[in-house]
């Protein structure tokens, strides 16, 4: 990713995108950008993050859970374990989560739910182990 690109809305989008995601993944992903995909990333960090995520009228919590719901929904299984671990950021709780994978249940099927939930345990486990150490 070009951090030093000139539009307003990705330099907002880099900073939006670094306190849900943290230093550490941005960094990773900016490294492992190529000619192919840099107007993917420069799409995504000025359209998801530097014009939805910065919105004022939602905070980065409600965001976080709407998100995480959505990406259970779809079946997104690398997406729901990024943002389940982006909630240490967003201040979104493990609560809601599960309320939101409720939502998922009801309105887009007890196998999306049940395998996002599977996914959401897992990722906790591990930020869990990583705090202990």
């Amino acid at each position: 990713m070009n951090e030093t690109a000139s539009s307003e809305r990705y330099r907002q989008g880099m900073a939006t995108r670094r306190a849900v995601l943290g230093d550490a993944h941005v960094d990773r992903a900016a490294a492992a950008t190529t000619e192919f995909d840099r107007p993917f990333q420069e799409l995504i960090t000025e359209a998801a993050w530097g014009h939805v995520w910065s919105r004022p009228a939602w905070s980065k919590r409600e965001r976080s859970i709407v998100t995480i719901a959505l990406l259970a929904a779809l079946g997104q299984d690398d997406e729901v374990a990024m943002h389940v671990r982006a909630t240490v950021n967003t201040g979104a709780t493990r609560e809601d989560v599960c309320e939101a994978l409720l939502h998922v249940a009801i309105y887009a099927g007890v196998p999306a739910a049940n395998h996002a939930i599977k996914i959401a345990k897992q990722t906790f486990a591990q930020m869990d182990a990583e705090k202990a150490a």
